[in-house]
């Protein structure tokens, strides 16, 4: 089986992090907000599963199993309040909608 180095997989990692922040930095649409967190919580998750590849253990692979299932628990919450604010001011921007507040 051909072995990546761990270097390798954890510069994907934090390149995919720093994507994805710079995303939630950056846009102002809600939706593309939420597809950033989400590729910040896969790229975490890519880091657990580098490191325990390379210790050769399962907890990365369990952890993975976590961040999986806190993902699909902000995508649930997050799409139906993004459906509720859309039906509500008929906009997703985040500067519109924190003027409202006022």
């Amino acid at each position: 089986m051909l072995n990546i180095p761990m270097e390798h997989g954890l510069l994907l990692a934090a390149l995919l992090f720093s994507l994805g922040f710079i995303g939630v930095l950056i846009r102002r649409n809600i939706l593309f907000v939420l597809m950033s967190l989400e590729i910040m919580l896969n790229a975490a998750g890519l880091a657990f599963v580098v490191a325990a590849a390379r210790w050769e253990q399962a907890d990365g692979q369990i952890m993975f199993l976590m961040v999986l299932t806190l993902a699909a628990a902000e995508v649930a919450v997050g799409l139906a309040l993004l459906v509720q604010l859309y039906r509500r001011y008929q906009t997703l921007d985040m500067d519109v909608l924190s003027q409202l507040r006022g």
